[in-house]
């Protein structure tokens, strides 16, 4: 069984940064992106980052590619997001991803989902 646990949430001023952390156990050889999703209050959830296997990373916009580090350490089954210059419309919860999607964005196309830990950004 595949599990995924995020942690790294937290509160920060608009402006800080926060580092969110995802592992993954279980069987893992069925994925072959992780991803970072997050949903805001009354809103869907929108894709942030993804990284392949082999490194390569996309951003779902150029706010978030300027902003925000995708990367992975294979040897620990670890996907970290890096945030700096946080903003108040990135507050949302964060959630951790694990698929095979043939649609990177779309969240129905991942098959293994985290808790979620929430990433607040005040004014």
């Amino acid at each position: 069984q595949v599990q995924l646990v995020e942690s790294g949430g937290g509160s920060v001023q608009a402006g800080g940064s926060l580092r969110l952390s995802c592992t993954i156990s279980g069987y893992t050889y069925n994925h072959n992106v992780m991803g970072w999703f997050r949903q805001a209050p009354g809103k869907e959830r929108e894709g942030v980052a993804i990284i392949y296997r082999d490194g390569s990373t996309l951003y779902s916009s150029l706010s978030v590619k300027g902003r925000f580090t995708i990367s992975q350490d294979n040897a620990k089954n670890t996907v970290t997001l890096q945030m700096n210059s946080l903003k108040p419309e990135d507050t949302a919860m964060y959630y951790c991803a694990a698929g095979s999607p043939s649609r990177i964005w779309t969240p129905s196309n991942y098959a293994y989902w985290g808790q979620g830990t929430q990433v607040t950004v005040s004014s």
